[in-house]
């Protein structure tokens, strides 16, 4: 249990407490707190990453745990924004039908001992995800605060920007993940060789 893999955990354990802040939305300054829980979590991705690597402290449980994590993280995010009529359902589904079968995958692969690691465009696929949900919570901070709603319509590149880039940012992650979806299938095909 080294500190990558801790810093993994941590992440684990700050979805339910984003849920909670992101579900009393009504209360006074509910929705930041949840942004900034997201943001955090999304950064002990980025971290535990790093000391892996550069510690050489890479270990079957991380290449199992980490990914597990991040899907908590986006899956919990982008249920939450459908609920709030900020992510459309379609999008969601898609993006989590992905997840279940890369997961799946790992699973048929891990019986036969093998572990499949995040390819590179997991790691992208990720980091648009979390570029998206992260701008998505800020359009939904916009709208929950009269102050920011106002000084947003009042500057015209603001309002162009969070009227354009969660949309395209959100569109974006979805082309990302299925094609992400469609590299890890490609690269591990002989994991679901029904010849075995």
């Amino acid at each position: 249990m080294n500190l990558a893999n801790r810093l993994t955990i941590i992440r684990i354990f700050l979805v339910p407490i984003f849920l909670v802040f992101i579900a009393f939305r009504d209360l006074t300054y509910s929705t930041f707190i949840a942004t900034f829980i997201f943001v955090l979590a999304s950064l002990t991705d980025k971290l535990d990453g790093y000391i892996a690597r550069s510690r050489n402290q890479i270990t079957r449980f991380g290449k199992f745990m980490d990914p597990l994590a991040d899907k908590l993280l986006v899956t919990s995010a982008l249920i939450s924004l459908v609920e709030l009529h900020v992510v459309p359902s379609w999008a969601a589904v898609i993006i989590i039908a992905r997840e279940f079968a890369v997961s799946g995958l790992r699973t048929i692969a891990a019986a036969d001992g093998t572990v499949i690691a995040s390819s590179w465009w997991g790691k992208i696929k990720t980091v648009i995800q979390i570029i998206a949900i992260i701008l998505l919570l800020l359009k939904v901070n916009i709208g929950s605060s009269k102050y920011l709603t106002n000084l947003v319509t009042d500057n015209s590149f603001m309002n162009k920007f969070f009227d354009i880039a969660p949309t395209v940012s959100l569109y974006l992650a979805v082309i990302v993940t299925i094609l992400s979806g469609i590299d890890y299938f490609v690269k591990n095909k002989a994991a679901i060789n029904t010849e075995k």
